[in-house]
């Protein structure tokens, strides 16, 4: 007896008051109340908006089916939104399992409720996996449904997921069909202050517009809720569809190919809808506002309802896109198509992709990724073919593209090996070029770093220099014009490496110009016409790799003389001929004898006349390497243009300009 008791106490302490009168069952829809993140993702912003696209979405299967070909939006200035289609209408008859509930009341109040499992009265839908008009119903503390079926209106209300009234015949509805479903968020899950914006409704209901050119919708809403540009009316019928789409999204932002590459592919079926539909263009600068060139786009639909985190229709495409790509490539002869990948066909491009597939899968509830298997076969199979006959068909445009893809893959490979060596690197002592003769200040911004023309101008730099300020780095030569070698190559030169090394703020995307090692970059080179060609490979260099140097004011040009003046003791330099001939006219005795010596290069100045002319901050003058604000865009056309790869443009400018440099030269 006392080892019963003793149990007992110990299952009492164990188990304390937990039993079967604290097993909560949930009935209907108050577990979406309950917990409507599990169903809608949350209760923030986006959440409440989803409560939109769930009821769009249903008016929008209507349409995508054949039955409807108007919907109408309208937000009222009390909070209410309402949907309308002229479709077939919500049954209104009673439900042969719910008897005493009508077919509307079903769907409204019960989950997986609906008419889009068997695939009798939809094709394709959007709604089938989705959290449903039902759960638009919890969350919302009104909604009235209308439904016009049979030339009879019918009426129901509903309060957070349960009727508030019977259905009702609200009168005749003789020219009148379809659904109408008004509702107003509840403040209790979604907060007092949380209202739907203009703005973003506007946008839902022109993309759904644009997915399903047969449809036409209606938008409306209260005057005193916009506080933007948008329009309080405006009507959506886009029948070019996605093309449509993707011209609106992209603007006038430039382009690799003149044209979108654009397709449709027809499945006949109930309804007669498009299974699958697609819009690619490929931007020169991105399309995602940064700048950055692997700022593109993905933007997927199934069944209309947005996929942002895409799935396997994006696989399909993108598969598609890489494989036709590397084929055109390797038949064109094109060096590197084994090495383009999915990131280097699509980093660049704006892509729209819209497919219909019977009983799609969805991962999570809020539908934002597709799983269905066969929907990547469908997509590859529907434009891998149509993308090698857009190629086959402009070769122009395909042997840009390319060579742009080919060129992404370059920078694609660079920034991987960048990756390797800050990985090697970041535990290493700080590495620099065996030439650089570095100066001692630890003060950055006081320091300068002059990049000299050969080995012999170094060595007299290096003597003619203030130690503690001013660095040295002997260039060998002319070094790589990188507007027109590959991203291999710039990676590969020495000089260019040594130059990295010696400013130590990284290349490219990389570049940090707050790691700068100096205040000052200059280029000192010869003063004559090698001297100039080397300037302008270096400014090229920093204008593609660094650009920041230039935008912050820190790129120089030393400024070297081209003779040297002297007579009765006085000497006096000459950065050009005119220059030379006014000096002896203004600076010596008209009958005194001036001996002219022009200098061959900086290797053959002597040390204290290349800091007296050209380093020491007191007596020399730089030119500040600038480019304006306004002239950016030409600036990058002119550097592609004299520097870049066609040779064709080079001529055509010399010849252009041949005239000028004429009358420069008088000749």
């Amino acid at each position: 007896m006392a080892r019963n008791a003793a149990r007992k106490k110990n299952d009492a302490d164990l188990f304390g008051d937990y039993s079967a009168k604290d097993i909560e069952v949930l009935e209907g829809l108050e577990p979406v109340r309950k917990r409507p993140g599990m169903y809608i993702g949350g209760t923030d912003e986006k959440a409440l908006h989803h409560l939109f696209a769930e009821v769009l979405d249903n008016a929008m299967d209507e349409a995508v089916a054949g039955h409807a070909s108007r919907i109408e939006v309208e937000l009222y200035d009390d909070g209410y939104l309402s949907v309308t289609d002229n479709g077939r209408g919500i049954p209104v008859d009673p439900h042969p399992k719910f008897k005493k509930k009508s077919a509307l009341e079903v769907i409204m109040t019960t989950l997986h409720s609906g008419g889009k499992f068997d695939g009798k009265a939809y094709v394709t839908s959007g709604g089938l996996h989705g959290v449903g008009v039902s759960v638009v119903n919890a969350l919302s503390d009104d909604m009235i449904v209308e439904v016009y079926r049979a030339r009879t209106a019918w009426r129901q209300a509903y309060a957070e997921g349960k009727p508030r009234t019977k259905l009702e015949k609200a009168g005749p509805a003789h020219n009148k069909r379809g659904t109408h479903v008004m509702f107003h968020p509840d403040p209790k899950i979604f907060g007092q202050k949380a209202t739907f914006k203009p703005a973003r409704l506007f946008k839902m209901a022109r993309s759904k517009a644009y997915l399903f050119g047969g449809v036409e919708i209606r938008w409306k809403c209260a005057a005193d809720l916009i506080k933007d540009d948008t329009p309080a009316e405006e009507v959506f019928h886009f029948e070019r569809g996605l093309s449509d789409y993707l011209k609106s999204l992209t603007g006038a932002k430039p382009t690799v190919t003149a044209d979108m590459f654009t397709g449709k592919v027809e499945q006949k079926g109930e309804g007669g809808h498009g299974n699958c539909e697609w819009a690619v263009v490929w931007g020169a600068a991105g399309f995602g506002g940064k700048g950055a060139e692997s700022d593109g786009f993905v933007n997927s639909y199934c069944n209309t309802v947005p996929t942002p985190e895409g799935g396997t229709h994006e696989a399909g495409l993108r598969a598609a896109l890489t494989k036709g790509l590397k084929a055109y490539a390797e038949l064109a002869g094109a060096k590197k198509a084994n090495v383009i990948t999915a990131e280097d066909a699509l980093g660049t491009a704006g892509a729209l992709l819209s497919v219909f597939v019977r009983n799609p899968e969805f991962q999570g509830q809020t539908k934002d990724k597709l799983a269905t298997a066969e929907a990547q076969k469908i997509v590859e199979s529907a434009v891998r073919p149509a993308f090698d006959h857009w190629l086959a068909s402009n070769p122009k445009e395909a042997d840009r593209l390319v060579e742009w893809v080919i060129d992404r893959a370059d920078e694609r490979v660079r920034r991987r090996k960048e990756k390797e060596v800050s990985r090697q690197s970041a535990t290493r002592k700080l590495r620099l070029p065996g030439k650089l003769a570095d100066c001692s200040s630890p003060d950055r911004l006081t320091t300068e770093i002059f990049l000299v023309e050969g080995d012999s101008a170094g060595g007299s730099a290096k003597q003619a220099r203030n130690r503690a300020t001013q660095a040295i780095l002997p260039l060998r030569g002319k070094i790589l014009n990188v507007a027109s070698a590959a991203r291999d190559k710039i990676l590969a030169n020495q000089e260019i490496a040594d130059i990295t090394q010696a400013l130590g703020a990284g290349l490219g995307a990389k570049f940090e110009i707050d790691k700068l090692r100096y205040g000052k970059v200059i280029i000192m080179t010869d003063a004559d016409v090698d001297g100039a060609h080397i300037a302008a490979l270096l400014i090229t260099f920093f204008h593609q790799e660094m650009p920041d140097l230039i935008h912050e004011g820190r790129l120089y040009l030393a400024q070297p003389p081209l003779f040297r003046l002297s007579a009765g003791g006085k000497s006096v330099y000459a950065m050009t001929e005119d220059e030379r001939d006014a000096l002896i006219k203004d600076e010596f005795k008209a009958n005194q004898k001036v001996e002219v010596g022009r200098f061959k290069g900086l290797g053959e100045m002597m040390p204290a006349q290349l800091k007296e002319t050209t380093m020491n901050p007191e007596t020399r003058t730089l030119a500040r390497v600038v480019i304006a604000e306004d002239k950016l865009k030409e600036t990058d056309k002119l550097v592609d243009r004299l520097m870049g790869k066609k040779a064709e443009a080079r001529f055509q400018f010399i010849q252009e300009n041949a005239a000028f440099v004429g009358d420069a030269l008088d000749i």
